[in-house]
């Protein structure tokens, strides 16, 4: 993912777009992904800072930190991006330098790194952040993360605290984001199946889609065949419906894009066994006699429920 891509988002769909990508991290990791997310959208501002968006680079990691250096890094060690930043000193005092910040291919990389960087960097024998893998109360893995030196601010760690309880991001902690459906495709958050403009994200495992989903009102889970399985839509199938044109096309599939059987209804009452979402209609419905096959489909807009 390139942080471009979170650039024109509301706070609310740029969380639920990255919410997986911590999760996933966290299950790599074993640091909680309700804290890194919430050190992202404070160092990002929801991935959309001048770091973020030249660079990829969403945590404020610096070329150099301490001194340190540590095993997985995914930097590739020489690119680089100059700006000046703040720093604030221990008396409390606010002091602007120019420093050479880390660029990265992919938003990815810099989760990855961050991760790394906690893991691995050291404070003479110690490692700087001992204790935060498996940390499982966010509140005092962010303390962690603040006594290590991860960040000068003095109000660090209620900063974090603050967003996490916002967005409820303990939401996308890896042990409340097992349950669902884990597939080789791919579930798809969309307003419908047609409107691919609309999708919010694409996703291998139901529990992660969902959560989209619900920050996204209005928006459905598809699954790879096209079925919206969440949330669940209630249709009262079968029902009579009323045709009052002559040659309303009977189609192979629930859209224009779908090829036309030669067909037509007719004028008459039909039995629908199912509604789908499709192109060309607001909804479409499986003539009865078409069910074993599933091939004709006729647009619900010509036809009045009875």
């Amino acid at each position: 993912m390139q942080a471009s891509s979170l650039k024109n988002l509301s706070e609310a769909e740029a969380v639920a777009k990255i919410g997986p990508l911590f999760t996933a991290n966290q299950k790599t990791t074993g640091i909680l992904a309700c804290v890194s997310m919430a050190q992202f959208i404070l160092e990002s501002g929801y991935g959309k800072s001048e770091l973020a968006q030249n660079a990829n680079n969403c945590f404020g990691m610096k070329a150099s930190l301490s001194g340190n250096s540590w095993s997985g890094s995914s930097w590739d060690g020489k690119s680089v991006y100059t700006k000046k930043t703040q720093e604030q000193n221990d008396d409390g005092s606010m002091v602007t330098i120019t420093a050479d910040f880390r660029k990265y291919s992919c938003v990815e990389d810099s989760i990855a790194d961050h991760a790394a960087y906690l893991l691995g960097a050291m404070n003479g024998s110690k490692k700087r952040y001992e204790g935060l893998a498996g940390c499982t109360e966010y509140k005092k893995a962010a303390q962690l993360i603040k006594d290590g030196g991860y960040a000068t601010s003095h109000t660090y760690v209620q900063n974090l605290c603050s967003i996490i309880e916002r967005w409820n991001l303990t939401q996308y902690d890896a042990a409340k984001a097992s349950e669902g459906t884990v597939i080789s495709g791919w579930y798809r958050v969309r307003k419908n199946w047609q409107n691919a403009a609309s999708q919010k994200g694409a996703f291998h495992d139901l529990a992660y889609a969902k959560q989209c989903a619900d920050a996204n009102p209005c928006y459905f889970v598809y699954d790879p065949a096209g079925k919206a399985v969440y949330p669940e839509v209630k249709v009262n199938c079968p029902y009579a419906v009323r045709v009052s044109i002559s040659d309303l096309n009977i189609r192979k599939g629930p859209g224009t894009n779908y090829a036309k059987t030669g067909q037509h209804t007719g004028k008459g009452v039909f039995t629908i066994v199912e509604e789908a979402d499709g192109e060309g209609a607001t909804r479409w419905g499986l003539l009865k006699a078409y069910a074993g096959k599933r091939n004709g489909w006729i647009s619900l807009d010509f036809a009045k429920k009875l």
